[in-house]
């Protein structure tokens, strides 16, 4: 039997993630991990493999894997491929007890599978409050849940930094972590400094819940864009956060949003909506079966601009 080996260290301090004791700055890709012919389930390992190679190809150099605990051949091809991973939990739909016993017994198993990739840099237990909608910030015992899930993923792995409550409402975070799909403009405006960066509201929700505020994490805007084309070349009946006509408008739009990130001080990385299109959400770069929209190599040279 054949293995591998791999050494890597993550790092928060002063409001930067290092990894390897190098500042890390994040250039991810959202990828919901689903296919036209297995839906949750990829048809082959190769097929694996091709999503890391599209997304490094257009200059990402890793991963939200959201809302999904992916295949471990697509760990095993990330670890290979050097590519970097947010390992997250799909997330219930309504907070109950019952919910809390199975996600926290199944979050552990996830955890302890996939612990030894060190291709992860991050856990995401909880994304946007999915489950504790709409009374987080007035029921103690939701607030308690998002301690507990940072708490316990902290004691099964005290290596990697835990994200309280990907999007907003965070409790206690080593990752501050923001969505936000508004136009460049108002980005600029909203990242300019650290204090306008947390007061912001750009889905009407606060960063931290009531009790909780930010204490110098690392910035990052972990969903935005969302551009989907209209016409033709859309490929698909669907939606998308914001609508562009043709490929030439895509990358002005996308250019702008991107450079908009790198140029924010508070900022340390980004993580662009989304890799694929999804069923009837066609905001992808690639389509459902994995065909560029646009030029990679365009797309590179905007990802790979300095920071």
């Amino acid at each position: 039997m054949d293995s591998y080996f791999g050494m890597r260290k993550v790092e928060v301090k002063d409001g930067k993630v290092f990894l390897n004791d190098g500042l890390l700055y994040q250039r991810l890709v959202l990828d919901q991990g689903y296919f036209p012919e297995g839906i949750l389930t990829a048809p082959t390992d190769e097929d694996l493999r091709r999503d890391i190679e599209l997304a490094k190809e257009m200059g990402f150099n890793g991963a939200r894997k959201h809302q999904k605990v992916e295949d471990p051949r697509w760990l095993f091809w990330a670890d290979t491929l050097g590519f970097l991973v947010w390992g997250e939990m799909a997330n219930a739909y309504q907070y109950s007890p019952g919910y809390v016993r199975r996600i926290t017994a199944e979050w552990q198993e996830a955890v302890v599978r996939d612990y030894n990739h060190p291709c992860i840099v991050a856990w995401v237990p909880m994304n946007e409050s999915w489950g504790v909608v709409p009374n987080l910030a007035s029921d103690r015992s939701q607030t308690e849940h998002l301690l507990a899930l940072y708490h316990l993923t902290r004691s099964l792995d005290p290596t990697r930094p835990v994200v309280s409550n990907d999007g907003w409402e965070h409790a206690i975070t080593d990752l501050c972590n923001i969505h936000d799909y508004r136009d460049a403009e108002a980005l600029a405006k909203s990242y300019a400094t650290p204090e306008s960066a947390v007061a912001a509201e750009p889905a009407s929700k606060s960063i931290f819940v009531p009790g909780y505020a930010y204490r110098g994490e690392p910035i990052l805007i972990t969903e935005f864009g969302g551009i989907t084309f209209s016409g033709k070349e859309a490929g698909a009946e669907g939606w998308g956060y914001s609508t562009v006509a043709d490929t030439e408008e895509f990358l002005e739009r996308y250019g702008s949003l991107v450079e908009t990130l790198l140029r924010s001080c508070p900022v340390q990385g980004f993580c662009y909506t989304q890799l694929t299109d999804v069923e009837q959400e066609i905001n992808g770069l690639l389509t459902y079966d994995r065909k560029p929209k646009v030029d990679p190599g365009r797309v590179r040279e905007i990802n790979e601009k300095q920071v």
